[in-house]
């Protein structure tokens, strides 16, 4: 089978598809024939060498994708809840990549696709569906009647954080560019702030939930802050990545009896694509798709996530869906 690797650290360019051998599934794990694969930017950052918290982690070659949906080619002996022809989305073993033709995973990091999308749109979802479900819905409890800022509302993991809010009935505000106002309106978003020419601060408060799902890979304590100002007492502050508070944050967070959460901690992957797949086949959520590349093409499809300007999600397909008919 086909694969892409990377055998150096570096730019687009290292990406090459080689042959390697297909994965034998174990006693707990599915064999997903790939049909389709996201770009998420955590697959540059490992392409580049990883921050801090990844590099120790990083071997290479190493594959690379967070991500797919594909179809269930075998299962292992212990799995019960998939079968043969089963269309299935999800993330593989943490490293193992998905840029693949086959990849074997952990049955339960997995579920059976929406049944109203098709293998590209699945795949734009698993990665940051868990993120922004498991902040969102999981550590902030988001309710009816309550106020959610999300800041990189038009992002992969922001949009979703904003739908998932509007299916529980919260009253929700996007920070995007102006670019992309009518875009989240679209998506439900009640107020769209232009992070470009207005603060946020101004305009907000008593806020019951800030969601940042920012692209960033370096603390930026001024944001945070800044997003605690406008919580209301008991409100909560959930970021997509790691939060090392300083003594002026915790301070903050005292004051308002606010409490900070990381997305993506402790989910359970089968449960969380479980019940976003019933929100999209109810018509509440949508999986936005940028661009759709070959895979071959997988250099130019990082290049483009790289811009940090995507609207949703790019996805690399793997094979042609009419070849599971």
């Amino acid at each position: 089978m086909k694969a892409i690797k990377i055998y150096e650290f570096g730019e687009p360019d290292v990406m090459r598809i080689v042959e390697v051998e297909r994965p034998v599934p174990a006693a707990d794990e599915i064999l997903v024939k790939v049909y389709a694969a996201s770009v998420n930017p955590a697959d540059y950052i490992v392409r580049r060498g990883g921050n801090e918290g990844l590099k120790p982690l990083l071997r290479l070659p190493m594959g690379l994708g967070l991500d797919a949906a594909g179809m269930v080619e075998e299962v292992g002996s212990e799995v019960t809840e998939f079968k043969k022809g089963d269309r299935v989305y999800g993330v593989p073993n943490y490293l193992d990549g998905s840029y693949t033709e086959y990849l074997a995973a952990k049955s339960d990091q997995f579920a059976l696709m929406p049944q109203t999308i098709g293998f590209n749109e699945a795949g734009s979802l698993p990665a940051c569906a868990r993120m922004a479900w498991s902040g969102m819905v999981g550590k902030a409890k988001v309710q009816p009647g309550q106020r959610v800022l999300v800041h990189g509302a038009a992002g992969g993991i922001g949009n979703l954080a904003l739908q998932f809010a509007k299916a529980h009935g919260a009253y929700v505000i996007g920070t995007a560019s102006a670019h992309n106002a009518g875009f989240l309106k679209q998506l439900g978003a009640d107020e769209v702030i232009d992070y470009t020419t207005q603060k946020f601060e101004d305009i907000v408060s008593d806020m019951d939930v800030v969601f940042n799902a920012t692209h960033t890979t370096t603390v930026d304590e001024a944001l945070r802050l800044r997003s605690v100002a406008v919580l209301k007492e008991g409100g909560i502050f959930v970021c997509t990545h790691g939060v090392w508070p300083n003594e002026e944050f915790k301070g903050l967070l005292a004051r308002k009896n606010a409490t900070v959460a990381m997305a993506g901690v402790g989910i359970h992957h089968q449960h969380c694509l479980t019940e976003v797949a019933k929100l999209i086949d109810a018509g509440k959520v949508k999986a936005i798709v940028n661009k759709v590349y070959p895979w071959e093409q997988a250099a130019e499809a990082h290049r483009d996530i790289e811009t940090k300007h995507v609207r949703g999600k790019i996805v690399l397909e793997i094979r042609k869906a009419y070849d599971a008919l």
